[in-house]
């Protein structure tokens, strides 16, 4: 048998070479993985709460239900995971919707309008009944969410309107015309049955919940496994490219405006659903800037083209629990948004090109 000997420079620098220890290779791959800052953030603000909030992390059951600080900061967060789901998309396009907010008054003020309630008697009980049939009411909202992200789309894609620009728009018209539905005041729901959206729970767990777990999995089922994903990433990267490769790129912003206003919508049918009124001066005000922050401490690129859904659902956890532990160390309200814009800034800075450069140098 022939050994065939290495050369000398080739066996010297093998033998000069360190073996690389496994767990330092699993380390630095979970150190470069794209959830690793978020979910740092997140339990670093979870510790925060175990160190400062009795109880924090007691869960306890009650008549069925699941009671406790973490199961009420995914409540309040759906609706905000909802929207974030939505803003993924389309700022994975290098486009922004800043009309979220509205579309969340305008849907909660058309499904409280149409569902109201009646007192009538039945077998001698008072009970309130629906003005139109809940499912009836809930798709009329839903359309009415689904026509401004068609308005959103067709000033993006068709007039080539700005998307901060065009959905500037609607973001005034449309608490507009809710506050003009309703007066410029709160509509009360009587009916008992809308209340499941938004406080209902479901084997022990909020309801809410589970319409955001579909809809993450739908979108999710959608992007991976069809060609929605690639052309969404193709279309951030280099739109004019994008069309000349075949991609309908007008179709696929128009597409992405449209969802991101069905996600608002569905926002605004839970949050109308758990306070049982639509507020249109006050619901879903400045959720918009709070979708955008979750998506971009998800780890979307605000560039375009870089986007992960499951980043999205931990920056909304995150804003929701940041929410939670100013409210309860005692914090005034106003601080809040001085720690969001503090955040925003921070995270604005990280994804400049300068700030990458002088990481890799510092870190080389």
């Amino acid at each position: 048998m022939i050994v065939k000997e290495q050369p000398p420079v080739v066996a010297a620098t093998q033998a000069a070479r360190p073996a690389v220890p496994v767990k330092d290779s699993l380390l630095s791959r979970a150190l470069a993985h794209h959830l690793f800052r978020p979910l740092a953030a997140l339990a670093a603000l979870l510790l925060i709460d175990f160190l400062l909030i009795p109880g924090f992390f007691r869960l306890e059951i009650k008549d069925g239900h699941l009671y406790g600080s973490l199961v009420d900061i995914v409540n309040r967060a759906a609706p905000l995971m909802l929207a974030a789901i939505g803003m993924t998309l389309v700022i994975a396009t290098r486009g922004i919707d800043i009309s979220v907010g509205a579309v969340v008054a305008l849907s909660g003020t058309v499904a409280s309008m149409l569902i109201g309630g009646t007192m009538v008697i039945q077998d001698g009980v008072p009970v309130y009944v629906a003005e139109t049939p809940m499912l009836l009411a809930m798709a009329a909202a839903l359309g009415a969410a689904l026509l401004c992200g068609l308005w959103n789309g067709a000033l993006v894609a068709g007039l080539g309107l700005q998307p901060i620009v065009a959905t500037l728009i609607l973001m005034v018209a449309g608490r507009g015309l809710a506050q003009l539905l309703t007066d410029g005041q709160i509509v009360t729901v009587y009916y008992q049955p809308f209340f499941f959206l938004g406080s209902g729970y479901l084997f022990g767990l909020p309801f809410a919940l589970f319409v955001v777990v579909a809809v993450f999995g739908v979108t999710a089922l959608l992007l991976r496994h069809t060609a929605l994903g690639l052309f969404i990433q193709a279309v951030g990267i280099n739109p004019v490219a994008a069309r000349l490769a075949g991609i309908r790129t007008a179709a696929l912003i128009v597409f992405v405006y449209v969802f991101a206003a069905t996600c608002a919508g569905m926002a605004g049918l839970m949050i109308s659903s758990n306070v049982k009124s639509a507020d249109a001066n006050n619901a879903g005000l400045m959720l918009e800037l709070d979708a955008i922050l979750a998506v971009t401490l998800g780890g979307t690129s605000l560039a375009g083209g870089k986007f992960s859904l499951a980043g999205s659902i931990i920056g909304a956890l995150i804003i929701q629990t940041l929410t939670y532990t100013i409210y309860s160390l005692g914090v005034p309200p106003e601080v809040n948004m001085v720690v969001k814009s503090v955040v925003v800034f921070l995270v604005c800075v990280s994804q400049s090109d300068q700030f990458k450069g002088l990481w890799k140098r510092r870190a080389a």
